[in-house]
C-alpha cells in the first residue's frame, strides 16, 4: 500500500510524447511498440513476489515504461524505477532483515542506558503519554524511521526534490489523505519519502505528513492502481495482484481477526474496481502465496519463487512484448536518467547549507551537536543516516530525517527532528506475579513516569512506583545534564519503600512449603544526589552520597533478632554510594547473546549503633547456537569493614541478603535463606520453539536451569559448603504483559516446587 503526493500532471503529456518518440519499432509489426505500464499492488511481505515477476520480465526482455505501485508495491516499484535491477534489488533484500527495518527494531545495545534501564524494568511494551490534559498513545506502533533511512541509503544518487517522470522509469505511488479520504498521487519530491509514506498501514505505521497533508496507506482507495498507469500513458498493463485472500468465516475467532477481515474486504472491493479496467491484451499475474502473511518478511525467498512461477505461467502472453537482444540493449541504455543530468548526487557533492528544524522541546543545537557534519563536507548519506539513527534511538524524537535538495544551485541539507506526538510526559508499565504450589503468591504493579526536556538545558523528571502485596516503593529523581556532549548528569533523588520480608529458622526443614517463623516490616527513606557518567553505549557509572532512615519491626511480635526494643531495627546513617551498570544483552527477558554486569557498594559515613558497609556484584552472560541458548548468571554480596565483624550488622535492607524463589534457588521458598554474605550461580539452557508458539506469546522457549548458592551470617563461614542446589524445567516466553514462566523445580532431600511466574524475579 502506498502514499502519494498530489501534483500537477500538466508536464506529463510532454514527457509521454518524448517517451513515445524514443520507443524503437516493435519487431513483429515494424510500428512503435506499445508502452507498457507495470502495476504492483500492496500486500506487505507478500510483495517479495513482485521481485520474482520482475526477474522473469527481464529474462524475457519485456520492457517497462511506467510503474505505479501501492505499499509494498511502491517499495519494490520505486526502487526498480530508480535504476536498481531485479537481481540487484533481490541481493540487497536478502542481506537485509526487512522485518526489523519495517518494524523499527533497533539493536538493544544501540539504545542509551536510560532506555535500556526502562526496557529492563518495564517489560510491557505499551507506549503511552500525557499532555494537554489527556492520556495519549502513538498514532501508529511503528514510526518508519529505519525504512526511510534504508530507502535513502539505496537511492543515494537522488536529491530530495525531483520529478518522478525523470527517473529511469517514470513512477507513481498512491496514498490516502487521512483528513478527506481522497486518493493522493505522488509525482515529485523525495522518492524515499514517497516509499515511506506508502507503508503507512493505519494502526501499524504512523501517518506521514507531506506538504501539509496527513497521508496513510493508499490501499484504502487503490490497492492496485491500474488507472494511474493508464493516466501515465500505458497502452498495455501488466498488473501483479498480491492482495491477501479472505479467511473462512469459521476461522475468525477474535476481534483482531474480524477487524483484519473487514480491512481485507475493503481492499478487495477497490481492487475489483481496478481489475475491471483491464483490457483483453493486458496481463494479470496473481501469485499463489499460500499462507505467507503480510508480516512474514523472513519468507522472502518463498515470495520471490511464487512470483517467478506465476510470471512464467504467463510466458506465452508476455513474449508478445519481448524485444530483440539489440532492442533490449537500446532500451536499457535509454533508461539512463538523462533528464536528471546535472542533478544527481555523487560522492563529490558538497553541502552548501545546513538547515535544522526541531519541532518540540529539544533545541536545534542538540541535534546539531549530535551530527558530525559541517558546511563544505561531502554528502555521505550512509554516514549521515547513522548519525540520525543514534539520534532517533535516544528516545527524544518520533522521527529524525534528512534530505539534500538543490535550490538555485545551492545544495541544502535539511534535517527535521520531530518530538513524540504522545508527550511531553510518558508512562511506562510493568506487572509481576509469582505463585507457588503452596497457594501463596505475590504481585507487583509498576508504573514509571518520565518528563524529559522540562527546560532547554535538558532537565528530566523521573518517577517509579511499585505497588504490590509485599512491597510499595516510590523513587523520584531529577536528571540535569552538566555537559551537553558528554552526557554527564546530576541526579538529586528521594525514595521511600516499605516491604514485608518473611523470616525462616536456619535449622528448619528446607522445603518450599516451609513456614516462616515471623515476618518483618521494613521501612526505608533515602535522600541523596548522584553524578551519572555514561560509559559510551555500554552502560553508566553513578556515584554520590545519601542519608538513609531504616526501621524494621516484627509483624507477629516474634523477634528474630535478639536486640533491644523487642527486635526492632533502626539504622540512620549517611552513606557514600557507587554503582556501575554494563548492559549489552540483546533481550532483557530472554537474552540470546550479550552480557550484563551490575556492581554497587555503600560505605557508611556516619557513626551509628549499627553501621553497615556492603558490596554486591551480579552478572549474566548469554550465547546462542541456532535455536539453542546458554546463559550463566553469577552473584555475590557481603558486608565489609567494621560491619563485617559486627554481629548486629544487617546488610542491604537491614536484614541481610536473601536467596530462594524463582531463578534464585527455585525449589525453595522466596527469600528463605538470609545472611550477611551470599554466593549464587545459575546455568540455564533455552530452546527457542520457533514452530510452536503459545497463544498470546510473541515467542516461546523451553528451558532448564541448574542453580547453586548459599548465604552465611559470619564472615569466617563465607564460601564454606555444603551449598544448596536446585534444578528446574520450565516453559516460558514473551507475552504482551511481560515474560511468563510455568515451571517445576527440585532440590536434594525431596524438596520440590511448582511455580507460575509473570514478570521479573521479586
Amino acid at each position: 500500500m502506498t502514499f502519494v503526493i498530489l501534483a500537477a500532471l500538466f508536464s506529463h503529456s510532454a514527457s509521454a510524447q518524448e517517451a513515445t518518440q524514443s520507443i524503437a519499432p516493435f519487431p513483429a509489426t515494424g510500428k512503435p511498440r506499445p508502452r507498457i505500464g507495470l502495476v504492483l499492488s500492496g500486500g506487505g511481505a507478500r510483495g517479495y513476489a513482485h521481485l520474482g515477476v520482475l526477474k522473469v520480465l527481464e529474462e524475457l526482455h519485456v520492457p517497462v515504461d511506467y510503474i505505479a505501485g501501492t505499499s509494498m508495491g511502491a517499495v519494490v516499484g520505486g526502487l526498480y524505477a530508480s535504476g536498481l535491477s531485479a537481481n540487484n534489488l533481490e541481493t540487497k533484500l536478502n542481506k537485509t532483515n526487512l522485518s526489523d527495518i519495517a518494524f523499527d527494531r533497533n539493536e538493544r545495545q544501540q539504545l542509551t542506558e536510560s532506555q535500556r534501564e526502562d526496557n529492563y524494568q518495564y517489560p510491557i511494551g505499551l507506549n503511552a503519554g500525557y499532555g494537554d490534559g489527556k492520556l495519549k498513545i502513538p498514532a501508529g506502533l511503528v514510526q518508519g524511521n529505519r525504512l526511510l533511512a534504508l530507502m535513502q541509503n539505496w537511492t543515494p544518487q537522488l536529491p530530495g526534490n525531483i520529478n518522478f517522470d525523470d527517473l529511469p522509469i517514470p513512477f507513481r505511488a498512491v496514498a490516502t489523505d487521512l483528513g478527506t479520504g481522497e486518493e493522493v498521487v505522488l509525482t515529485h519530491g523525495s522518492l524515499p519519502r514517497a516509499i515511506r509514506s506508502s507503508m503507512a498501514v493505519p494502526g501499524l505505521f504512523a501517518p506521514y505528513e507531506l506538504d501539509g497533508r496527513t497521508l496513510v496507506d493508499g490501499g484504502l482507495v487503490s490497492n492496485l492502481p491500474v488507472q494511474q498507469a493508464r493516466d501515465m500513458g500505458a497502452d498495455i498493463i501488466i498488473a501483479v495482484n498480491i492482495s491477501t485472500p479472505l479467511e473462512d468465516a469459521a476461522n475468525l475467532e477474535s476481534a483482531t481477526s474480524v477487524a483484519q477481515q473487514m480491512i481485507t474486504i475493503l481492499l478487495r472491493q477497490n481492487v475489483k474496481a481496478q481489475l475491471a479496467l483491464l483490457k483483453p491484451d493486458d496481463v494479470l499475474i496473481e501469485p499463489d502465496l499460500g499462507d505467507i502473511s503480510v508480516t512474514d518478511f523472513a519468507r522472502g525467498k518463498d515470495g520471490v519463487a511464487a512470483g517467478e512461477k506465476a510470471a512464467q505461467q504467463m510466458t506465452e502472453k508476455l513474449r508478445a512484448f519481448s524485444l530483440s537482444p539489440d532492442q533490449w540493449q537500446a532500451y536499457l541504455k535509454a533508461k539512463q536518467p538523462t533528464r536528471l543530468a546535472g542533478k544527481l548526487l555523487t560522492a563529490e557533492t558538497r553541502i552548501d547549507t545546513i538547515d535544522i528544524t526541531a519541532k518540540g522541546r529539544v533545541p536545534a543545537r542538540v541535534v546539531q551537536q549530535q551530527l558530525d557534519v559541517h558546511v563544505g563536507d561531502r554528502y555521505d548519506v550512509d554516514t549521515l543516516n547513522q548519525d540520525l539513527a543514534r539520534l532517533s534511538t535516544n528516545g527524544d524524537f518520533k522521527s529524525v530525517t534528512q534530505e539534500l535538495v538543490s535550490e538555485n544551485g545551492n545544495n541544502i541539507l535539511k534535517v527535521n527532528a520531530e518530538e513524540k506526538s504522545w508527550g511531553p510526559q510518558f508512562l511506562l508499565f510493568g506487572f509481576g506475579m509469582s505463585s507457588g504450589f503452596d497457594a501463596h503468591g505475590d504481585f507487583n504493579l509498576q508504573v514509571g513516569h518520565r518528563f524529559p526536556w522540562i527546560t532547554a538545558s535538558g532537565l528530566e523528571w523521573r518517577n517509579d512506583v511499585i505497588l504490590g502485596t509485599s512491597q510499595i516503593k516510590l523513587h523520584s529523581e531529577l536528571r540535569q545534564p552538566i555537559w551537553d556532549t558528554v552526557g554527564v548528569y546530576l541526579a538529586p533523588y528521594v525514595e521511600y519503600g516499605r516491604r514485608r520480608s518473611d523470616i525462616y529458622l536456619d535449622d528448619s526443614s528446607p522445603g518450599a512449603d516451609t513456614l516462616p517463623i515471623t515476618a518483618y516490616q521494613l521501612d526505608t527513606s533515602i535522600v541523596g544526589a548522584d553524578i551519572g557518567v555514561p560509559i559510551g553505549r555500554l552502560g553508566e557509572f553513578r556515584a554520590g552520597i545519601n542519608y538513609r532512615w531504616f526501621h524494621g519491626s516484627p509483624a507477629y511480635n516474634v523477634s528474630y533478632l535478639q536486640l533491644e526494643d523487642s527486635g526492632n531495627v533502626r539504622i540512620n546513617q549517611a552513606t557514600a554510594h557507587a554503582a556501575i551498570t554494563i548492559d549489552q544483552l540483546d533481550d532483557p527477558l530472554f537474552p540470546r547473546k550479550g552480557y550484563y554486569l551490575y556492581a554497587n557498594t555503600d560505605l557508611a559515613l556516619s557513626k551509628t549503633d549499627n553501621p553497615y558497609n556492603q558490596v554486591s556484584v551480579k552478572g549474566l552472560w548469554a550465547t546462542s547456537y541456532g535455536s539453542h541458548t546458554f546463559n550463566i548468571a553469577l552473584e555475590g554480596s557481603g558486608v565489609y569493614g567494621e560491619s563485617g565483624s559486627n554481629p548486629n550488622s544487617f546488610g542491604t535492607d537491614g536484614l541481610g541478603f536473601t536467596l530462594g524463589g524463582f531463578q534464585h534457588l527455585s525449589a525453595y521458598a522466596t527469600n528463605q535463606f538470609t545472611g550477611d554474605y551470599l554466593l549464587y550461580a545459575r546455568m540455564t539452557y533455552l530452546n527457542n520453539l520457533r514452530k510452536f508458539t503459545l497463544p498470546g506469546f510473541t515467542s516461546t522457549v523451553l528451558g532448564s536451569s541448574l542453580e547453586i548458592g548459599d548465604t552465611w551470617i559470619e564472615r569466617n563461614d563465607f564460601g564454606h559448603g555444603p551449598y544448596k542446589k536446585s534444578v528446574s524445567l520450565f516453559l516460558g516466553g514473551n507475552s504482551l504483559i511481560g515474560p511468563l514462566y510455568f515451571g517445576f523445580a527440585m532440590a536434594p532431600q525431596g524438596v520440590w516446587n511448582a511455580y507460575l511466574q509473570l514478570g521479573r524475579v521479586f
